[in-house]
């Protein structure tokens, strides 16, 4: 409940914001691409997360580190809006704020995001020949594909496209044959 209220007040006006900004300027797939390096960035760095949602942290040491972040790796009109985040005190809602945006973007660009998890880190192949089975599923234009590994699923991957889950792992497979004997028993 407290999600879906955060996510209406909060990080849909200002993804749709960043996204009315970007059609008006032609710069839908730029903001895709900054807001991708954003979240790398915030993905890669927990004291940098856990500064920008610091309560205690001024707004202007703020504004100062988020632009030697970001400076010059994104376009004005994104280091300007970050700006405005923190200045309006909703800066450390950046990450949920970007992760919108890709949703909007992928709507936009008619694209689904698979979540794949295997064992190992696929290759090119590999992710070409999901891409490809998620397409024919979905009729999507595009996918974006997320990976994330699990050792524990022994082998195979796990595919997850919205609400659509496709288990393909020998750990999925060994439970289901657990569950087969178990209930002819």
């Amino acid at each position: 409940m407290a999600e879906n209220i955060l996510r209406s007040e909060v990080l849909d006006p200002y993804a749709q914001a960043l996204m009315s900004l970007g059609k008006s300027n032609d710069l839908t797939d730029r903001f895709a691409e900054d807001v991708g390096n954003i979240l790398d960035t915030l993905n890669g760095s927990q004291d940098l997360k856990d500064f920008i949602a610091n309560p205690l942290a001024k707004g202007d040491l703020k504004r100062e580190v988020l632009s030697q972040v970001f400076g010059d790796a994104v376009h004005p009109f994104m280091r300007n809006f970050i700006m405005l985040l923190v200045d309006r005190r909703r800066v450390m809602f950046l990450e949920g704020i970007c992760q919108q945006y890709q949703r909007l973007y992928r709507k936009l660009k008619q694209a689904v995001l698979a979540e794949v998890t295997s064992t190992v880190e696929l290759n090119d192949d590999q992710k070409n020949a999901i891409r490809e089975k998620v397409i024919a599923m979905t009729n999507a234009n595009s996918v974006e594909i997320e990976t994330k590994i699990d050792p524990e699923l022994i082998g195979g991957v796990i595919i997850k496209v919205g609400s659509q889950v496709i288990d393909a792992s020998l750990r999925g497979q060994l439970r289901r044959i657990t569950l087969r004997l178990s209930s002819s028993n």
